[in-house]
């Protein structure tokens, strides 16, 4: 079997993930990595094998079939639209882009091009998230929250469409109606976008979402409850387990109502009610590593010619969701928090203000680079 030709646009962490893993995937071969920063590029290409280039325009005349954009979101559409105008198959990070308008035009030229687009909202493949959703279909209710301490990257966009957006994805999935009403309100700390989100989304059918998200909280916390008619499910998306409570069929029906209980049936369910209506259990959850099954759906969408499991339809249905929230969080009118002292700010403003930033240093790219054959 003829191995794919790839390329990683963007050697940060994430991108240096997506460069090890392909590596490592049979029927891949990982040509390339790119990032304008040469410590980035090079330590990627250490790590894989890969030759190191400082631009993507490069990667236009090599015949390469799908490129992994892992780049700054307000480069997205900038890169991927380059790619796709040239039949080039594109995994693009989440966001699939910074705009709504931006995400419909990659879309259709994707549709254009008949090629794959497929966007990396990795929790779908979360092994958790699988092993629950088939008991949660159709929520009723779900919360959210994803804390994170701050990390100094994609800094280019807020808390929305950096975290929320991954529970976005998952509830507009689980869900699969349109959305009625948001409420949201954000702060902004250290910069000019937001870094704590909390928002309330209400769906035609009734369905509300209640998400939550901080990139400056102390600890690292990605969960999720879905509740639906029949059973909820608690998820930990980072600890890859999940647990299913089950409601009984008397209480499903109705039949079970505590007002009517004897004194000696209440005494006995003081002890007993969860275990007889709730019994509450740990799912099975496959050993599975989600960025790996991601990058494998990739690959089979373009070897099988059909839609990967999370497509371009898909991610832009999030990116319009999250400016939403964002749009809801500015009506709100306190996105801004008052200023804190120039002594707490004057790190990350010198990092902001810099020549050199911690991420890809998109702005600092050269006009040209040799090719892959000439190197």
């Amino acid at each position: 079997m003829k191995p794919i030709r790839l390329a990683v646009i963007g050697t940060g962490r994430l991108g240096t993930f997506h460069a090890q893993k392909l590596a490592a995937i049979p029927n891949a071969q990982l040509i390339a990595v790119v990032d304008p920063e040469p410590e980035a590029r090079l330590r990627a290409a250490e790590l894989t094998g890969a030759a190191p280039l400082a631009d993507f325009r490069c990667l236009l005349l090599e015949g390469i079939d799908a490129v992994i954009i892992a780049a700054p979101t307000c480069l997205h559409h900038r890169i991927g639209i380059e790619f796709l105008h040239r039949g080039v198959h594109v995994f693009m990070e989440k966001p699939l882009a910074a705009t709504v308008e931006q995400a419909e035009e990659l879309l259709e030229e994707a549709r254009r091009r008949s090629v794959v687009l497929q966007v990396g909202h990795v929790e779908r493949f979360n092994p958790a998230f699988r092993a629950a959703k088939p008991a949660v279909a159709d929520p009723l209710f779900v919360h959210a929250v994803r804390f994170a301490p701050f990390s100094f990257r994609s800094m280019d966009t807020g808390v929305v469409m950096d975290l929320m957006i991954h529970d976005l994805d998952l509830v507009l999935h689980l869900v699969n109606h349109p959305i009625r009403r948001v409420d949201a309100v954000g702060y902004a700390l250290l910069g000019d976008h937001e870094d704590l989100a909390h928002a309330r989304i209400e769906f035609t059918t009734g369905a509300v979402a209640v998400l939550a998200a901080s990139r400056v909280h102390h600890h690292a916390i990605r969960r999720a409850e879905i509740y639906s008619r029949t059973a909820w499910a608690e998820i930990d998306f980072a600890g890859r387990t999940a647990w299913l409570t089950e409601l009984s069929d008397a209480v499903r029906s109705g039949a079970f109502d505590v007002r009517s209980l004897e004194a000696e049936k209440i005494a006995y369910y003081r002890e007993h009610l969860f275990e007889e209506h709730f019994p509450r259990r740990a799912l099975e959850v496959a050993l599975a590593d989600p960025l790996t099954a991601e990058l494998t759906d990739f690959l089979c969408s373009i070897r099988e010619g059909r839609p990967p499991e999370v497509d371009g339809l898909q991610g832009l249905a999030a990116v319009a969701a999250a400016q939403k929230v964002l749009q809801a969080i500015r009506t709100h009118g306190i996105q801004q928090a008052q200023p804190l002292p120039a002594s707490v700010l004057e790190p990350v403003r010198s990092l902001l203000d810099g020549e050199h930033l911690s991420g890809p240093h998109w702005h600092l790219s050269p006009d040209y680079s040799p090719r892959i054959s000439d190197r």
